[in-house]
Formats: structure tokens, sequence, C-alpha cells
């Protein structure tokens, strides 16, 4: 169980990353501040790190980071999907009404892997508090 979760994890970050990668060109970075283009490649890095995190090393700390990267990012697709927020501070206006099959692909990605790292890090904590 643990080794599955743990490449559920890992398989839903990197297709995250290698879309937000694929996506970031697309985008653009020319602008002041932050671009919508800058911001993919972040969240690609960001998500690259992490799966080779929880990659070497499956627990705690590992999961919990995970989640919160998979479940922000899901979080943001679906809000920039279905609210135009408009600009908030920094950040720019991503307002995207549209589904498309890369954005489908990362929505997924992102959910299976807030899914089984949420349950990955329920998985260890079960395992940590019998193993004493």
């Amino acid at each position: 169980m643990g080794l599955i979760l743990r490449l559920l994890v890992v398989a839903g970050l990197a297709v995250d990353a290698i879309i937000h990668f694929h996506l970031a060109g697309d985008m653009g970075s020319r602008g002041s501040g932050l671009t919508e283009g800058t911001l993919f490649w972040i969240q690609g890095v960001v998500a690259a790190l992490v799966a080779v995190l929880v990659l070497i090393r499956a627990n705690r700390l590992t999961y919990g980071i995970a989640f919160l990267v998979a479940a922000s990012a899901l979080g943001a697709v679906l809000l920039y999907r279905y609210v135009d927020v408009g600009s908030l501070g920094p950040l720019p206006d991503m307002y995207e009404p549209v589904w498309y099959a890369e954005k489908v692909a990362t929505t997924v990605a992102e959910a299976v892997a807030t899914v089984a790292a949420a349950l990955g890090l329920w998985h260890v904590s079960v395992r940590e508090r019998v193993n004493g």
C-alpha cells in the first residue's frame, strides 16, 4: 500500500511539473511583476522537487509538503477555471474558463497526487503509531 501511494504522488506531481513546464513558454514571461509564465515555471520546479523528495523518502513531512503543493495547484486550476478573480496583488489575472487536454491532464494529476498524499500521510501516521 505504501509503495503504491508513493508512486501515485510521484507520478501525479511529475505530470503536473511536465505540463506546467510545457505551458510556461506559451504563457509568456514579459511584463512587470509576476507573469503567468513565471508562475507556471515556479509550479513546475516545486512539483518536480517535491516528487523527488517523496521518491527518496516518503514520511509525514514529505507527504505533507506533497499534499500542500498538489492541493494548492488543484485549487488554483479550479478557482481560475470557474471564477474571474482578476489580479490579486502581484498575481496576474489567470482566469481561463475553458477545458483543454493539458488542463484536464494536470487537474487529474493534481487530484490524484492530493488524495494519494493525504492517504500516504495517514498511512505513515498509522504505521508510526502501531510501531511505537
